[in-house]
């Protein structure tokens, strides 16, 4: 299905009429599965959250849960409803959604990689990884807590429930999920289903809690309460939370699928059970324990926390799998290192499995239950992450529309600008709560911009270094027709990262072995910033000479780069080889640390671990291990 959905929406900006009704809604069907389980989940905690931040220790009065359901409402509706679901959404990179496809949409539009939409795309997908951190243990542990309402004697089972779920989710990681992803939109659609009903019965038994629509109830809330008004926006924006996936998946179903259903049934839902919970809350404000599963009658309450914990692990794999796709645009767009890609679908291109990610986040994610222990604590760490990912989509997009949609910039302006400026409010007040937890996302951001801009540092200076000391290419071809060495049988194929310098391999092996093949290819791989790259455009041929001929592969930023699988495109292009006399030669680097580096100390030695880390060429590239040949060199950087 999301193979289908990214081939039909790169035509036109996601939104295809080749489209079959039956498709479109099977489409949309699943987008409810997949896109909508985080910030579906979100009515297990945020309202009760929000109004205790607004009470502040003190009565819940009617003006404070009219103030803060007219904020959740009209928070859906801006950041949600306005600036994703009817404008990013349209900003689509080949089909692909997501900060880091904005972030190389951003380069088109400007030509060029600036420091500004550089540093964007890496803060951006940093606080996201944040995020990620937390949304597997809030959601889970939100669900688990359900058993509280039933009787205090599940209390100290709770913690070590949301540890095993966790623990297993993470252990499955490497099965994939195409089993299991079958019933993920049955039971989100039951999900909604169930929590839009039972929100509506209760709006039925007080409909005056629909005066909530009103906007001014939300700003009169956020002048009068000072601070308080501030630290009750930030709990308000974890309706929000989770909006971001609607732009991450937009290659996975497509805009009107994705459209279709927030606008006509998980919005709907959401409104149905914030404003069912209001009304709960002010007939009782005691139910403020925890309004979501007193919703529910007695002996539906057991049915409805195994219910949310089947929705909360759903919205935990969305996050996890949306960590695996932005780890892998990060590697091709050269902001962190190769890691090993294992594919988990022969079908659908998207379900990939990263081992150090998976392990990673489950680490972090399992540290941040054992410290928090509560929903309630867990949600004020959670907020200034999405802000400040949702605050960089944002300014992101302002680039796009104005320079690749040429846009006036007046235009722009009038639409953006208020978007923006509602982010940075959330962003703002999300600061507040820095030391009740915030700063643990700010803390993993920090350290992977830190990674980040390391990697790109370290490998332009490596670069600059090495083209100092690199034979040109041309000279050197010229030197083997009049000197030529002891000529081989077979074809030799040189990975090089720029074409014009004569490959480390090929000068190795020319000074040490003193031989040169038959056919000789110098291959040259290039990410582009695009999500794929066309079979058409795929290789690039030019002949040099009757021994050497340069190849050129192009990627984009959504693909693993298959060299065998190009190969035989080239082979199509009219190159005869055979790969069982065809030697892949790489030039494996040992970086050492040089005093007269240009980075202070502590960054060579991050750098020089990170490339030691790396995955190595050979099986990134999947090439043959059987005719692979490394030649060691050191390098210093």
């Amino acid at each position: 299905m999301q193979q289908a959905a990214s081939s039909d929406t790169h035509a036109n900006g996601s939104d295809t009429p080749a489209l079959s009704q039956r498709a479109f809604w099977a489409l949309t069907f699943g987008s409810i599965g997949v896109v909508y389980g985080d910030i579906g989940t979100s009515p297990l905690y945020a309202l009760r959250v929000a109004v205790l931040a607004a009470a502040d220790n003190g009565a819940v009065t009617q003006n404070i849960v009219l103030g803060v359901l007219s904020l959740i409402f009209w928070s859906l509706i801006v950041v949600v409803t306005l600036k994703y679901v009817l404008v990013l959404l349209r900003a689509d990179n080949e089909g692909e959604g997501g900060t880091l496809a904005l972030t190389a949409l951003a380069f088109r539009a400007l030509g060029k990689r600036t420091p500004l939409v550089i540093a964007l795309g890496t803060v951006g997908a940093s606080m996201f990884y944040g995020s990620t951190l937390i949304t597997p243990a809030l959601s889970v542990l939100s669900a688990i807590e359900g058993l509280n309402v039933a009787t205090e004697a599940f209390a100290p089972y709770v913690l070590p429930l949301t540890v095993i779920i966790l623990i297993l989710l993470f252990s499955v990681q490497s099965h994939g999920t195409k089993r299991v992803s079958a019933f993920f939109a049955p039971i989100m659609l039951l999900w909604f289903i169930v929590i839009a009903v039972a929100g509506a019965v209760e709006i039925a038994a007080n409909p005056d809690i629909l005066s909530a629509l009103n906007p001014v109830h939300g700003i009169q809330f956020l002048l009068s309460h000072g601070i308080i008004g501030l630290i009750t926006l930030a709990a308000v924006f974890l309706v929000v939370t989770g909006s971001e996936a609607l732009y991450n998946d937009l290659g996975h179903f497509g805009r009107r699928p994705i459209q279709t259903a927030w606008l006509y049934f998980v919005l709907p839902a959401l409104l149905l059970n914030y404003f069912g919970q209001g009304a709960l809350v002010l007939a009782d404000p005691e139910s403020l324990a925890n309004p979501f599963y007193l919703l529910f009658p007695e002996w539906a309450l057991y049915p409805m926390v195994a219910l949310a914990t089947a929705a909360t692990a759903i919205a935990s794999q969305a996050v996890i799998t949306g960590a695996y796709s932005i780890t892998r645009q990060a590697m091709q767009l050269g902001f962190v290192p190769r890691m090993e890609v294992r594919h988990t679908s022969e079908e659908l291109f998207g379900q990939i499995y990263m081992p150090r990610v998976n392990w990673l986040l489950l680490v972090g994610v399992l540290l941040l239950v054992f410290m928090f222990r509560s929903s309630s604590e867990l949600a004020a760490a959670y907020v200034l992450a999405v802000a400040t990912t949702e605050w960089t989509a944002g300014i992101l997009g302002f680039i796009v529309i104005w320079k690749l949609w040429r846009w006036p910039l007046w235009a722009v302006s009038a639409l953006m600008v208020p978007l923006i400026l509602v982010d940075s409010s959330f962003m703002l007040a999300s600061t507040l709560e820095f030391f009740e937890g915030a700063w643990i996302p700010v803390l993993v951001g920090a350290v992977l911009v830190l990674v980040m801009y390391t990697w790109r540092r370290g490998t332009r200076l490596l670069a600059q270094k090495t083209r100092r000391v690199e034979v040109p290419f041309a000279p050197l071809i010229k030197s083997l027709e009049e000197k030529p060495p002891h000529i081989v049988p077979g074809t030799a194929v040189f990975l090089t990262s720029d074409p014009e310098f004569a490959p480390t391999a090929l000068l190795h092996n020319l000074k040490h072995n003193k031989v040169l093949h038959e056919h000789n290819v110098i291959l040259t791989i290039v990410n582009q910033d695009i999500p794929r790259v066309p079979l058409k455009d795929r290789v690039h041929l030019e002949q040099i000479n009757d021994k050497f001929m340069r190849l050129v592969l192009h990627f984009g930023f959504m693909e693993r780069p298959n060299v065998p699988r190009a190969l035989a495109v080239a082979r199509k292009q009219g190159w005869s080889f055979d790969i069982m006399s065809t030697s892949f030669f790489l030039s494996r680097r040992s970086v050492r640390s040089d005093v007269r580096s240009a980075m202070p100390p502590w960054q060579d030695r991050l750098y020089i671990f990170l490339a030691h880390n790396a995955d190595d060429a050979s099986s990134y590239f999947q090439l043959p291990t059987d005719r692979v040949v490394e030649i060691g060199t050191q390098v210093t950087v």
